[in-house]
């Protein structure tokens, strides 16, 4: 018997298929490996945010460094009603504020803009000083993908969290195993990515990125003193769409009739797409 956050999960997914069918494609696979995360997030409550009042100072931070799951972040921003009703058919027309990468220009709880890989925890490093700064108990977590973690500014960051003791700093890992051509271990070899965090002096948790309950648990921990920490989350690439996963070619792809056909009985669509 599927729980409540399974029914819940299995729809957005569906919202998140229907919709990006109708503006043509987008990077299903890799909102579908981080939905359970953003989930936990924000319906389950790990992020500490009023709804009521986004730009309320004493909030946690979130910033999705991997721009390119949007769609997912938006899926879950409607259901929670941070989103105005219905505006997710919006997304991708002329004068949106849903974009295919979330903007701060538009979206006043987009705490930074995102899309260009590696940007993410450089600014959620800010963010987290500025806190501590301020001596705001408050919390900021950055979610990452693993191929974006080849990006030379990401390790930089990691470099100064642990020398200024980012300590309310958490980053999440989803580590799918998949990038946009390939395997990351083909692409860059293996990464034995707990050794290396470990190595830059950060606190590593590991999670099945799919639990939502081991999510919430781990997620609302709190850091040993004085060290940044990262949640490497195992997750798959399409994960909840057997037709998208663990299959890089769904990157960022258009279905074609069969596999339309698929990924509509798997997901239990039934509207004409």
């Amino acid at each position: 018997m599927q729980n409540c956050d399974d029914i819940i999960l299995k729809n957005l997914r569906k919202r998140i298929f229907v919709t990006s069918v109708k503006r043509g494609a987008v990077h299903w696979a890799s909102a579908y490996s981080s939905l359970e995360i953003l989930y936990s997030l924000y319906v389950r409550g790990v992020l500490k945010i009023d709804k009521e009042n986004l730009n309320d100072a004493a909030r946690d931070r979130f910033v999705l460094s991997k721009g390119h799951a949007a769609i997912g972040m938006y899926a879950v921003m409607e259901y929670v009603g941070i989103l105005e009703e219905n505006e997710m058919e919006t997304f991708l027309t002329p004068g949106t504020r849903l974009s295919a990468e979330p903007c701060k220009r538009d979206l006043p709880w987009v705490e930074a803009s995102s899309g260009s890989l590696g940007h993410g925890l450089p600014i959620g490093l800010g963010m987290a000083l500025s806190q501590k700064i301020k001596g705001s108990e408050r919390k900021t977590y950055v979610l990452v993908g693993d191929g974006e973690c080849q990006e030379g500014s990401v390790w930089e960051a990691a470099f100064a969290a642990s020398a200024h003791k980012a300590d309310n700093l958490t980053v999440i890992l989803d580590c799918n195993g998949l990038q946009k051509m390939n395997s990351t271990e083909e692409t860059m070899n293996t990464v034995n990515w707990r050794a290396k965090w470990e190595a830059f002096g950060w606190q590593v948790d590991e999670v099945d990125g799919h639990d939502v309950n081991a999510l919430c648990r781990i997620l609302g921990e709190s850091n040993q003193k004085d060290r940044p920490r990262i949640v490497i989350a195992h997750t798959v690439k399409g994960h909840g769409v057997p037709t998208m996963e663990n299959d890089a070619s769904w990157h960022f792809k258009i279905p074609k009739k069969k596999e339309m056909q698929s990924i509509c009985r798997e997901l239990e669509i039934t509207e004409e797409l």
